[in-house]
């Protein structure tokens, strides 16, 4: 059974109004077994493609390496764009060690609420993945109900978009509450190309331009968040 703790701790600035949620890096990170291309820091793997996603929406020239310098350059584009990171899953045991969200045992969740109430700028929350079982939104609406709370739909259409009211605290009085947004991106992983394909839109797009990809598409689709 190997242990798969979470190594970053949440990524977030007193002004942030923004934060990525997902689950977890794939393990070689928490082993210190980097590849060539990875980045020491959230969503560093290469075979994850957000910071691609990203560096083409803003034409970044990233670095992707184990460089220090690629890890300040994320820093960079998060802090000043008011983007935080805070993964809702903490840690989580597998049978085998690869990166699968249904591959997750006896898991452990962050208090993702906690940080909503430690950063009271943040009203939006970007999942990198639906409410399939183990995915990022998946785990939020069980989180909800810990609190009494659901998301209400706004958007049904993919991405999907959600909100929820939050109170200044947890009690049966509430003296002020804010609206946070849920939105539930197409996951950057390889495995999201098969839905992607199936989808209405991406479907007209690619047959108005035969050059058109999933890549394109997600980075269509992120854009107008990130």
């Amino acid at each position: 059974m190997f242990k798969h703790k979470h190594p970053y701790q949440p990524f977030i600035q007193p002004d942030t109004t923004k934060l990525i949620v997902g689950t977890l890096p794939p393990p070689r990170f928490s082993m210190g077994k980097l590849l060539e291309k990875d980045v020491d820091f959230c969503y560093g793997s290469y075979y994850n493609s957000l910071w691609l996603f990203i560096d083409k929406i803003h034409n970044l020239n990233l670095k992707y390496d184990n460089s220090q310098q690629a890890i300040d350059e994320r820093k960079s584009f998060l802090i000043d764009h008011k983007i935080g990171v805070c993964d809702i899953v903490e840690s989580c045991e597998r049978d085998k060690i690869d990166a699968s969200d249904l591959g997750m045992k006896n898991i452990r969740l962050r208090n993702l609420f906690g940080y909503l109430k430690k950063y009271p700028n943040v009203d939006t929350l970007l999942f990198t993945g639906g409410n399939s079982k183990n995915g990022p939104e998946y785990f939020f609406r069980k989180h909800l109900k810990d609190f009494g709370l659901k998301l209400e739909v706004i958007s049904s259409e993919v991405p999907r978009i959600h909100q929820f009211e939050l109170a200044d605290s947890f009690s049966c009085v509430k003296t002020s509450t804010r609206i946070v947004k849920t939105v539930s991106l197409t996951s950057g992983s390889g495995a999201a190309n098969i839905s992607i394909s199936k989808l209405p839109l991406y479907k007209q797009l690619k047959a108005k331009n035969s050059q058109f990809s999933t890549f394109d598409f997600r980075v269509m689709q992120y854009k107008e968040f990130f």
